[in-house]
C-alpha cells in the first residue's frame, strides 16, 4: 500500500489562501482569505495541529495530489481558485 500524501514542508498554503469562518484562539471572527492564520509558525506549521481548539473545517482538511499539486505555487493557486468558487 502506497504511504498517504504528506504536507508539503514550508507551504501553509491551506493556512494562508482560503478563508476560514470557524472561531478559533485569538481569532473571534476566523481569517480573511490571503492573510496567514495567526496559529502558523514561521516555518508554516500550523501550531493548533492535534488540539481541541482546530478548527474542524481544518482537521478535516487533509493533503492531497489534486490540492497541494507539485509545489507551494500550484497549491495557493489550486486552494485561491477554491476560495473564490465557493465565496459568496
Amino acid at each position: 500500500m502506497a504511504d498517504s500524501f504528506q504536507c508539503r514542508k514550508n507551504c501553509g498554503a491551506c493556512c494562508i489562501a482560503p478563508s476560514i469562518s470557524s472561531v478559533m484562539p485569538g481569532m473571534p471572527n476566523g481569517k480573511p482569505a490571503g492573510v496567514a492564520c495567526l496559529h502558523l509558525d514561521e516555518n508554516y506549521q500550523c501550531k493548533l495541529f492535534g488540539k481541541s481548539t482546530r478548527p474542524k473545517v481544518c482537521s478535516h482538511l487533509k493533503p492531497c495530489f489534486e490540492m497541494c499539486g507539485t509545489s507551494r505555487n500550484q497549491a495557493f493557486d489550486y486552494l485561491t481558485q477554491l476560495e473564490q468558487l465557493t465565496s459568496n
